[in-house]
């Protein structure tokens, strides 16, 4: 009975109407529309007994909500409406804002209470005083400040001598791809081109930073495509035409043009649209899957943000430069009935994506998506049925404009269970023992996803909570490959194997170029508490003289505590193997095993560039997969607070080699998941998504496996479902 209301969400209903007979590898596949799912009914017993008979299958649409009247439950809820509004009202009427009208607002979020407070706050409690924290721009100087909505105080804060602009707001990115059209010299050069300005679309394109005497000017690059014949204009590539504009004066500073003799693409075949495909190449490899749950969904989420599910609990939020926060993650324990503490916070810190071509249109192209253009700022609202299964849950975003008016990002998370035929557990005794057992549980999960659209590239973010009480974070890549257009049109034109292409001939004209892609995450772990220690469990062989054991080698585990920061900062090994785990010293098992949580890293690409190139010396949070250090509430993001034309003079890397104690103390994980991309064809013209992840996995945080009692699938907790007669 115990284990039935523990997980009740195990009777999910599972409506698959599939036999999976073959798979074809093949651009035009038919999305699913609600008229392709199944209309369920039950069996006749569970029906009469439960009355739970679903006649259609409800239409999803995205969920619309009025935010006017939003008010904050817990003190880490974002800003609402009424808020920004208000904080708006404040900085109007303050003086350095009155007094001009050159000023922008890069970020308006909620100024976190401090943590102690936050662990300290329980349901029911007064909310502390909200504050707002502010990046601004004013008279082209930058500036951070604290709004106090209670006593409408604006405090301005000192930001220290490192170089770097804040976020890029949408608003002067576009402007900033409308500035070339004002120059006769550009529009000559389009027209010289053969391109016709209306099919004319340009992208704003950070800069990097490589000194010289631009370095105090605050600058955007800008390349342009073609559309014409096709909605994919990132495949016709205007190469070699790079126009410098400055961010602030919108003014072109520079156009170069160096790509003369290199043709357009074509734009046959680009089109990835399911409207545009033939219709004899249209092919629907399986058929309909659509996961039905007669009960409704057994995850809640109360007071727009306070995520329940299973044995989890845990803080959710858009962010408009991280994308998502995962806040005061607690599981729930099968032994002592307890929410217990693991993680007071998550999030995407920051994204590092070098290319590969050091050619003068290609060679500032080191991007950090989330400093420079706001992760949550390019986030799109996700598709109902495509991006997320019928029984999703939407949360909207709101988020201030660079005048501070407050607008709503419909859509931008999703919350849904999932499962897809994974085992919890199980076993099956061997007959020759005599006895026959087969236990067996199944696996379902509670997935958070947002999906970034940062130009060309899409990044899917998922944050995927386990009942054995892991936490898997998976990014997948997907979108379009930012290309390089060249004059052959097959390999046999290349003159030389040694000749340096940058990547790979995907299609005529269109070259894919190499890349990487760094994803680092902040993970500030509570286990049971506050105070952790990072523990390295390093695998080394042994040997064994032949007195000793037939065996000559064998595997000792080592247990090494880390003191300072340097010794946590960690490079993987292959061939020198360890586990990471980050434990509570103070809080023991049953048989004296110190509780914790390990990190199980994936996804383990790691940078091969020169550490004294300048990207890299910007992105050096990438120099090791995982760092660790002291908790500080101003040391969030990997790359610095600002971002943009950075030297790397306010990163990880910096923080971490101050070499901080680190054991017993309130730490921070910080991990990189790392992707080498050289494309291929079947990147073109669109690709298929690529995942990888990483597990936060409990060590010895359970007495045993805490998922022992749940109770398996029966036959009538589930539906028997059959096909509409009109499908």
């Amino acid at each position: 009975m115990e284990g039935r209301r523990f997980l009740r969400f195990f009777s999910l209903s599972l409506c698959i109407g599939l036999v999976l007979l073959f798979t074809w590898f093949h651009l035009p596949y038919a999305p699913p529309y609600v008229s392709d799912l199944l209309d369920c009914t039950t069996n006749s017993a569970w029906c009469s007994s439960k009355n739970r008979i679903q006649s259609k299958p409800p239409i999803p649409t995205r969920r619309l909500k009025d935010h006017s009247s939003d008010t904050p439950h817990h003190p880490l809820d974002p800003l609402t409406i009424q808020e920004l509004n208000f904080v708006r009202t404040i900085l109007n009427s303050h003086a350095l804002f009155n007094s001009t009208s050159a000023y922008a607002l890069h970020s308006v979020e909620l100024q976190e209470p401090d943590k102690s407070l936050v662990l300290g706050w329980k349901h029911g409690d007064p909310l502390f005083p909200r504050k707002a924290s502010i990046v601004a721009r004013v008279d082209s100087k930058s500036l951070v400040l604290t709004v106090d909505l209670t006593t409408s105080e604006v405090t301005v804060h000192e930001t220290g001598s490192h170089y770097g602009y804040p976020t890029m707001t949408l608003e002067e990115l576009t402007a900033a791809t409308f500035s070339p059209l004002k120059n006769a010299d550009f529009n000559r050069t389009i027209v010289e081109r053969g391109v016709d300005l209306a099919d004319l679309r340009c992208l704003p394109l950070s800069t990097g930073w490589y000194g010289g005497a631009d370095e105090n000017r605050r600058l955007i690059k800008v390349q342009c495509y073609s559309t014409k014949d096709t909605v994919n204009f990132y495949m016709r590539p205007i190469e070699g035409l790079t126009v410098l504009v400055d961010l602030d004066t919108k003014q072109v500073v520079e156009i170069s043009d160096k790509g003369r003799s290199i043709p357009i693409p074509k734009a046959a075949n680009t089109d990835y649209r399911y409207s545009a495909q033939r219709s004899n190449q249209v092919k629907k490899p399986i058929k309909p899957i659509s996961i039905e749950q007669p009960d409704g969904p057994s995850f809640t989420v109360e007071n727009d943000h306070l995520v329940k599910w299973a044995n989890w609990e845990f803080h959710l939020k858009p962010d408009a430069r991280a994308g998502v926060i995962v806040s005061r993650a607690k599981v729930w324990d099968p032994d002592t009935g307890e929410l217990r503490d693991v993680m007071y916070k998550g999030f995407t810190s920051e994204l590092f994506v070098p290319y590969m071509d050091p050619t003068d249109a290609w060679y500032f192209k080191t991007y950090m998506d989330a400093g420079e253009y706001g992760f949550g700022l390019q986030a799109m609202p996700l598709e109902p049925l495509n991006d997320c299964p019928r029984n999703a849950y939407y949360m909207d975003a709101v988020f201030a404009a660079a005048d501070g008016k407050p607008y709503v990002r419909s859509n931008m998370v999703c919350i849904f269970e999932s499962y897809t035929g994974d085992i919890g557990w199980r076993h099956t005794e061997c007959p020759i023992t005599g006895m026959e057992v087969r236990e067996v549980r199944p696996k379902v999960t509670l997935v958070v996803r947002m999906a970034a659209s940062v130009a060309n590239y899409d990044y899917i973010i998922d944050w995927e909570f386990q009942t054995d009480g892991l936490i898997r974070v998976k990014v997948g890549l997907s979108g379009i490959l930012m290309v390089k257009g060249t004059s052959y049109e097959n390999m046999n034109q290349v003159s030389s194997s040694q000749e340096n292409l940058y990547g790979t001939l995907l299609s005529e004209n269109v070259i894919g170029v190499i890349h990487d892609h760094y994803v680092t995450f902040h993970l500030d772990m509570d286990v049971d508490g506050s105070d952790n220690s990072f523990m390295k469990v390093n695998l080394q062989r042994q040997s064994n003289s032949p007195t000793e054991s037939p065996r000559k080698s064998y595997l000792k585990a080592t247990k090494t505590v880390a003191k300072t920061e340097k010794d946590a900062q960690i490079k993987l090994k292959l061939y020198d193997p360890s586990e990471f785990h980050m434990i509570n010293p103070s809080k023991k098992t049953r048989v004296g095993n110190p509780v914790g949580y390990k990190l199980v890293p994936g996804g383990t690409a790691a940078s091969l560039l020169d550490l004294d190139d300048p990207p890299q010396r910007r992105g050096a949070f990438t120099n090791n997969q995982i760092w660790v250090t002291p908790y500080n509430r101003s040391e969030q993001w990997a790359g610095g607070l600002f971002v943009d034309q950075s030297t790397g003079e306010d990163t990880l890397a910096v923080w971490s080699n101050r070499d901080r104690p680190i054991e017993n103390k309130d730490i921070v994980v910080w991990y990189t998941l790392g992707f080498h991309h050289i494309p291929c064809q079947e990147d073109f013209p669109i690709m298929p998504t690529v995942s990888s992840s990483f597990d936060i996995k409990p060590v010895n945080f359970f007495e045993s496996n805490p998922i022992l009692r749940t109770p398996p699938n029966v036959a009538t907790d589930l539906p028997v479902c059959t096909a509409a007669a009109s499908a």
